[in-house]
């Protein structure tokens, strides 16, 4: 299906996603010594699975049409709940909630990367040049505004861990938009949103839960440290950036494409410095504003192809 022309209606819903992964990122630092980053997806996500049962449980008893399909939705379980927010949430370990996002504006080269080499959409030269202004913007952040760092650039854990968190959530967004046709079955089930989700909730608990037993078996320190806010944290990153986001994501990618709404995720920066000076006191320096601009300017010629 050709994707629709961005219009304000979509554009605003696919700004809410970047506001709460922004906060997601910024919750997440804020959960550093007190959840452990694995158990903190797990229990995110079996949250997000409660709240979310008396919407789309009638899909969960669709047993054999799940059946059919439950290689594809094995896939987007791991790659979109069990694998994402995981190392986005290690990453915040040795990264800020800054960095780390801007390190995700990489998104755009990845959906039109694999879009291109798995779907055979190619990109044309605003999405391109789009994409090479989300890059720089990146760059920038990596080598701290001294472009000679990157010569002899070395990369800490949590710049890896967030780059492989977004490979993962751009092949999500694809399976997402275009299951292969072997996935579908015989035909699309006749789920709405809340069923569509909890399908690919129920896949993702069984990835996030036992990468959270092999923490618990094997880090260092796997001990929960409870305080008053945490009950409201988890409360947080399993309503906003979990079922908000995730349901108006996946109306936008059905809508405009997954190549397109990646510039709006490159939107997560721009809220996570904001949020970062709000509450946690880290403010951003110089180099931040001008990546912000080469970011907006990538979401800027991305929508003028399909204005």
């Amino acid at each position: 299906m050709k994707p629709h022309a961005l219009t304000p209606r979509l554009a605003l819903l696919l700004t809410l996603p970047p506001l709460l992964w922004a906060g997601n990122a910024v919750v997440g630092r804020m959960a550093v010594g007190a959840v452990p980053p694995v158990a903190l997806n797990f229990t995110r996500w079996l949250l997000a699975f409660v709240l979310l049962w008396p919407l789309g449980r009638q899909a969960l008893a669709q047993r054999a049409v799940i059946a059919q399909r439950w290689r594809h939705f094995a896939l987007l379980g791991l790659l979109g709940m069990g694998s994402y927010n995981a190392l986005q949430y290690l990453a915040l370990h040795s990264s800020t909630p800054l960095n780390v996002t801007l390190i995700a504006a990489s998104m755009p080269a990845w959906m039109l990367g694999f879009g291109a080499l798995l779907h055979n959409v190619h990109p044309s030269r605003r999405e391109l040049m789009g994409a090479v202004l989300s890059l720089a913007g990146v760059a920038l952040v990596i080598a701290r505004g001294d472009p000679a760092r990157l010569a002899d650039l070395q990369f800490v854990a949590g710049d890896l861990l967030m780059l492989l968190a977004i490979v993962s959530w751009a092949l999500y967004s694809w399976l997402l938009a275009r299951p292969p046709a072997h996935m579908q079955g015989d035909a699309r089930p006749d789920w709405d949103w809340a069923g569509f989700l909890l399908v690919q909730i129920s896949f993702g608990l069984v990835w996030s839960g036992g990468a959270a037993g092999l923490e618990a078996l094997l880090a260092d320190d796997a001990r929960w440290h409870w305080s008053p806010w945490v009950p409201a944290l988890l409360l947080y990153v399993a309503i906003g950036p979990s079922l908000v986001a995730y349901r108006c994501w996946g109306l936008g990618v059905s809508t405009v494409g997954p190549a397109m709404a990646s510039f709006f995720g490159n939107l997560t920066p721009v809220f996570a410095a904001i949020l970062s000076t709000a509450l946690l006191g880290e403010a951003p320096r110089w180099y931040h504003g001008v990546a912000f601009a080469l970011i907006v300017g990538g979401i800027w010629l991305s929508a003028r192809r399909q204005g």
